[in-house]
């Protein structure tokens, strides 16, 4: 059993590539015109997005280089405090809704110091993949369209970002401690 899923994991992305042409070809589509163009159209998107990109860039930057990080976390400190939670990862848990990049620094940064194996460790990797980089995503993907009103969906990026965490700190917690 275990021999047939490598032997399909394997294969599976070189037939989805050479079936998703051949289908488009049998059925009349003018496959590779239709691959230049949304090829052209992608390249269009990412030209869209930059301003926005480079705006949240640099506000992170600010963010990060002003102390204002690092004032967030002391403030918050004490509330994980008595809840138990190392304070080590409010940086990580402030960062990730911003970059992916700089939570990924720091996570690296937390797993290098503590260990992949300590509870710092495991609990950053935990939070790395259970969140999203919710202004990321507000920034590039509802700027690339022209949404402009999106006070509820940060809102609710936020609350799931929290409720994210919370329950990575409780499986950790449940699983590690």
């Amino acid at each position: 059993m275990n021999e047939l899923l490598i032997g399909v994991s394997h294969w599976a992305i070189p037939l989805l590539l050479f079936f998703i042409p051949l289908y488009g070809y049998l059925r009349g589509v003018a496959v590779y015109e239709v691959f230049v163009a949304g090829a052209e159209d992608g390249f269009k998107v990412a030209v869209k997005i930059i301003p926005f990109l480079v705006g949240m860039l640099v506000a992170i930057s600010v963010f990060r280089a002003s102390g204002a990080m690092e004032i967030f976390a002391r403030t918050l400190y004490p509330v994980l405090h008595l809840f138990d939670v190392p304070g080590e990862i409010l940086p990580l848990a402030v960062m990730r809704p911003l970059s992916g990049g700089g939570a990924l620094g720091l996570a690296a940064e937390l797993i290098g110091a503590y260990g992949p194996d300590s509870f710092i460790g495991r609990l950053a990797s935990v939070m790395q993949g259970s969140t999203d980089t919710t202004f990321y995503v507000l920034t590039v993907y509802f700027g690339s369209v022209g949404v402009r009103r999106y006070r509820y969906a940060l809102a609710l990026g936020l609350i799931a970002d929290l409720s994210s965490l919370v329950a990575a700190i409780f499986i950790c917690r449940l699983l590690f401690a």
